[in-house]
């Protein structure tokens, strides 16, 4: 397919109108059980992150602030999902093309969402640490003006973010060519179509995934530090099984996002692999707000308990 250009007389150069997503180049049988893999981990994490909202809402004795930041997680599973999953579905059965406008919203959206997620996992760290490491103080360090403080702090220095990094890319001028190298339009691959100088688009995203994946990844780990060191103090085997179970989960979740958040923007954009990049980005984008949901619920008496109250006694 030709790429899409309107032309502009005064710049004398042509500038895209639209995007052309290349996805997944496979067989027509591949094609169609990625499909229909995709399709599942959509249902599977807006459903699952639904349910969490919901029935974390409907019960009082959830009403912590654990919680409190699950519940905003799995917000931001479900606006990471909703931004990229449901185009992805549609360019694998009919037109691959997305819009100029519809590109740039999804890199913002998409964005927004990434840097609420990685700012989300400090504050749960945070919130885990005090639990364990500051028992008797818990109260009043974590209480709900505390909480929404955090909360607050996390939606607003993502949507900073997302609006720079955004501003930043729609200053570009694309007139190389259209089509993205990719499954949807995120930063790099989108560098990689500029005809203009892309060296302060790079630094600004070099210092964003500094600041909210190495930053935030450090201040999880040393929270942790100070949570393992506790937990080996704890006499009873059953009280160090109790509060190594209340962070496990969290730790997991944690390991996974961080390493393919830092493997794909720590690097510049001119050393974007194809192939190697889109199954990374497929974890962060698809499989682990899937697995937020399995993990948090599966792993946890009490959302579990809330759940089958909410399925089975409503």
């Amino acid at each position: 397919m030709d790429p899409q250009f309107t032309h502009s007389t005064g710049l004398n150069q042509t500038l895209v109108t639209e995007f052309l997503i290349l996805g997944f180049s496979l067989g027509p049988s591949l094609q169609t059980l990625l499909f229909f893999a995709f399709l599942f981990l959509y249902t599977a994490a807006l459903s699952g992150n639904l349910l969490i909202v919901v029935a974390i809402s409907a019960s009082p004795a959830l009403h912590t602030p654990m919680y409190f930041f699950l519940v905003n997680l799995a917000l931001v599973d479900i606006l990471c999902t909703s931004t990229i999953l449901p185009k992805l579905l549609s360019i694998m059965v009919a037109s691959k093309t997305i819009s100029y406008r519809g590109c740039m919203a999804q890199l913002f959206f998409f964005t927004w969402s990434m840097g609420a997620e990685l700012l989300l996992f400090s504050a749960m760290a945070y919130d885990r640490y005090v639990a364990i490491c500051q028992p008797l103080h818990y109260s009043a360090l974590m209480g709900p003006h505390m909480c929404a403080f955090l909360a607050g702090v996390v939606w607003a220095i993502s949507l900073t973010n997302t609006s720079i990094n955004s501003c930043l890319t729609m200053g570009l001028q694309f007139c190389k060519s259209n089509i993205v190298e990719h499954f949807f339009c995120e930063i790099p691959p989108l560098l990689k179509l500029s005809c203009s100088p892309t060296h302060l688009n790079e630094a600004m995203a070099f210092a964003a995934d500094l600041l909210l994946a190495v930053g935030n990844f450090s201040v999880t780990v040393l929270s942790y530090g100070f949570i393992v060191n506790s937990i080996l103090h704890i006499r009873s085997a059953k009280g160090k099984w109790r509060a190594f179970s209340t962070c496990s989960s969290h730790l997991l979740v944690v390991s996974m996002y961080y390493s393919t958040v830092i493997y794909t923007y720590i690097r510049p954009a001119s050393s974007y692999a194809l192939n190697k990049d889109k199954v990374v980005s497929v974890i962060y984008t698809s499989v682990a707000p899937t697995l937020n949901t399995l993990i948090y619920t599966l792993r946890n008496k009490d959302v579990k308990v809330a759940l089958r109250r909410l399925l089975f006694c409503s």
